[in-house]
């Protein structure tokens, strides 16, 4: 337990900050699982309009000081890279 009262006021900031940025990326976890849903129901037209949806949600976290933005750029990569997928495997 701190003595100081400012150590005390930044224990305080940094558990809200922490709660910040887990209920932001859970939000993004969330929207990716959604989406993650339609590639795996094999769902071509859904996935393609979740895709711009998950892509705002990433870069909100990013904004929002969550995850670093070569994390976002990779996720966003890897989720790109699954409708093309798909894509190519329906036709």
């Amino acid at each position: 337990m701190a003595n100081i009262k400012s150590a005390q006021k930044r224990i305080d900031v940094t558990e809200r900050n922490t709660l910040q940025n887990k209920m932001a990326k859970s939000q993004m976890k969330t929207q990716i699982k959604k989406y993650s849903k339609a590639i795996e129901a094999n769902d071509v037209e859904s996935a393609e309009k979740l895709l711009p949806e998950t892509f705002e949600v990433i870069d909100k976290t990013v904004t929002k000081g969550a995850i670093h933005k070569n994390q976002a750029n990779r996720r966003k990569s890897i989720l790109a890279s699954e409708l093309d997928t798909l894509k190519k495997a329906s036709k």
